[in-house]
């Protein structure tokens, strides 16, 4: 790899790891997740959510991306669907008594079997967080458009696009990970009710303010 591409493929991946710090939806639910279960099945919600993002660095690479971003219907589509499932998510969040927040506690002290079932939920939770949120599309396909000129081979983007889906993927299980650790998932523990609350009204106003974004410009 030359000089010009090592300093190209270092910015891009710095870009990408900047944007993974700032909390958004797909970090609520992972640290619900984590919280809530066994970490191995929480691994399911940070593989659903990679997956998603190399669909969108897959479309950006071949294309179809800037087709699609330019599609105002599927754009809007996306936003309404991807604002309800975050409210969905929220209203079940915020409905759930105090004492359905008594099986964390046990759970924090026990060892909880791996369930394929709760694995394939969660990863269907975390793809459709990720593939329903088109800043996702946008936010590759103007990394790509900007730092990838044409000159640059395929090959190249293909590894930048392996590199960026296999860090987003790390990136949630490290925060999996880390909530698994006793002392942590102690204190988090505690206050998990309020925890997941707090959670749910962020998903829910995110939610919300997707859908009336795009209420508003009807």
């Amino acid at each position: 790899m030359d000089i010009s591409l090592l300093s190209i493929f270092i910015s891009v991946a710095l870009a990408h790891f900047l944007a993974l710090l700032s909390p958004g939806p797909d970090f609520v639910l992972v640290v619900k997740s984590a919280l809530k279960g066994n970490q191995k099945n929480a691994i399911g919600v940070a593989l659903g959510i990679a997956i998603a993002n190399a669909v969108y660095i897959g479309l950006c690479l071949i294309g179809v991306g800037a087709i699609l971003s330019t599609s105002v219907g599927l754009m809007i589509a996306l936003k309404v669907i991807g604002g309800l499932f975050l409210m969905y998510i929220a209203f079940h969040a915020l409905k759930a008594p105090k004492s359905a927040y008594n099986n964390v506690v046990i759970a924090a002290h026990s060892s909880v079997a791996f369930s394929f079932t709760c694995f394939c939920k969660e990863f269907a939770t975390g793809f459709l967080s990720g593939i329903l949120n088109p800043k996702n599309l946008l936010f590759y396909l103007s990394l790509f458009t900007v730092a990838l000129t044409p000159e640059v081979s395929i090959t190249f983007k293909m590894i930048l696009g392996v590199w960026m889906t296999l860090i987003v993927f790390i990136w949630d299980v490290a925060i999996i990970y880390m909530l698994s650790k006793q002392r942590v998932r102690e204190k988090f523990v505690k206050a998990s009710y309020f925890i997941d609350k707090v959670t749910g009204a962020v998903l829910g106003v995110i939610g919300f303010n997707i859908v009336k974004s795009v209420w508003s410009k009807q």
